[in-house]
């Protein structure tokens, strides 16, 4: 997210006050996005206040090492979020500095009135000795403001690339279109982006990156069905199925929409796009609304398939399978503090049943693209090798361009594994 500076009708006092509630709120387990779903869309605060939260869980592990620094005892929960919010904004706007004490101590009064003087004082003192506080702050987890379990486990898994893993998680994420080919090319869709005077590059078949992020609905075309957004490394899932004309084909876990938009793109299909969640479904119809598409949407949980099959055996199956998310942080910092370890052999077991449950739907010498956002093993090459241990009938295909399956996140896309799975 590029940073959005306050306008005047903004606060700064309320954009400090609502950033520190809502990574308060993310330390409580609850995740950013819905913290930040009932902010108030006055005028500036909403841009400013997820630039303060977005920017401050980015950094947080360098943060909270300041302010173990600063402090000489714990506070309370929220007195410590807002204090890592103003922190962060004196590190990213070091000539607004003064401005910022000032309305961190007014935010600070508004929670906790007898704090006033604490954070007054604890902000000052990092001003005054930042550099000596950085030079003690130079733990791992401060270095790439990551749990230590994860930087562990990365280095374990990509010795010679987990450094550049960390640091793209941590970049501003890049804004990818996928240009709809019933509609134009993506060289077409580039002229008309340079006619608007919007910079952007071809990175893909139909991906188009922007030089600057866009607001949606300023996005040429969107609202046709010209272009979605969809990140580059995201776009391989729906060419590596190898979808032909009238096939049978089960999106599963198919909200929102994205990857069951790019399917009807390239073939038509008899699509069926299943989710378990009933609010993310209507997402799922909107997309395809806006692409002029048909297809089969459904409610159901793919682990139990009696409840939503119509009998009949998928020629192709796309199982974007539920996961730690640990390839999309760069967009969702919240997921570096939320995770836990245990989540991840948790994960890799539903991921294990679901291969089970949908084989059993997919035809004979039909394929099964399995993927996930996750660049840990243990959900990602060592759940598929589980899975053809115990299924004879399956053999895994190469996927051009991916090495065993991964795709390692960097300035231009997300992270994100497939492996692709033909039923002999």
């Amino acid at each position: 997210m590029p940073h959005v500076p306050l306008s005047r009708s903004a606060n700064l006092e309320l954009a400090l006050y609502a950033a520190g509630d809502a990574v308060a709120q993310v330390r409580a387990g609850r995740s950013l996005t819905d913290a930040l779903a009932g902010l108030e869309p006055a005028a500036g605060l909403r841009a400013a206040v997820q630039d303060l939260a977005y920017g401050t869980l980015r950094n947080l592990g360098l943060l909270d090492a300041l302010l173990a620094e600063l402090l000489r005892k714990p506070v309370k929960p929220a007195l410590h979020a807002l204090l890592v919010c103003a922190l962060y904004q004196l590190r990213a706007r070091p000539r607004t500095a003064h401005t910022t004490v000032d309305q961190t101590v007014r935010a600070v009064s508004r929670l906790e009135p007898a704090a006033k003087g604490l954070a007054n004082a604890v902000l000052r003192n990092y001003l005054r000795e930042a550099d000596a506080l950085l030079a003690r702050c130079n733990s791992d987890a401060a270095h790439y403001s990551y749990q230590q379990w994860w930087i562990d486990r990365l280095r374990d898994a990509w010795p010679q690339r987990w450094e550049s893993v960390l640091n793209a998680g941590n970049l501003h994420p890049p804004m990818s279109l996928r240009v709809n080919r019933r509609r134009l090319t993506a060289a077409q869709y580039l002229a008309r982006l340079g006619e608007l005077g919007i910079a952007g590059e071809s990175i893909g078949t139909q991906a188009v990156l922007l030089e600057r992020p866009l607001p949606i609905e300023s996005v040429p075309g969107f609202g046709a069905g010209e272009v979605s957004v969809q990140d580059a490394g995201a776009q391989l899932a729906a060419p590596f199925l190898d979808i032909r004309p009238g096939m049978r084909v089960l999106d599963a876990c198919a909200a929102p929409g994205g990857k069951a938009g790019h399917i009807l793109e390239l073939a038509d299909c008899a699509l069926t796009a299943l989710d378990s969640d009933p609010v993310r479904i209507a997402r799922i119809r909107d997309n395809l609304t806006r692409l002029g598409f048909d297809a089969r949407v459904v409610c159901g949980d793919c682990l139990s398939p009696a409840a939503w099959s119509d009998g009949g055996q998928f020629e192709r199956i796309l199982l974007d399978a539920p996961c730690t998310a640990s390839g999309v942080v760069k967009r969702h910092p919240d997921i570096k503090w939320l995770r836990r370890e245990s989540d991840i052999a948790r994960l890799a077991s539903t991921q294990g049943r679901m291969l089970d449950a949908l084989w059993q739907q997919l035809a004979p010498g039909g394929k099964l693209l399995y993927a996930t956002c996750s660049v840990f093993p243990q959900e990602n090459a060592q759940t598929i090798a589980s899975f053809l241990a115990r299924n004879r009938t399956a053999r895994q295909l190469p996927l051009a361009g991916l090495d065993a399956g991964q795709l390692l996140p960097d300035a231009r896309h997300d992270g994100f594994f497939y492996a692709l799975l033909e039923k002999q």
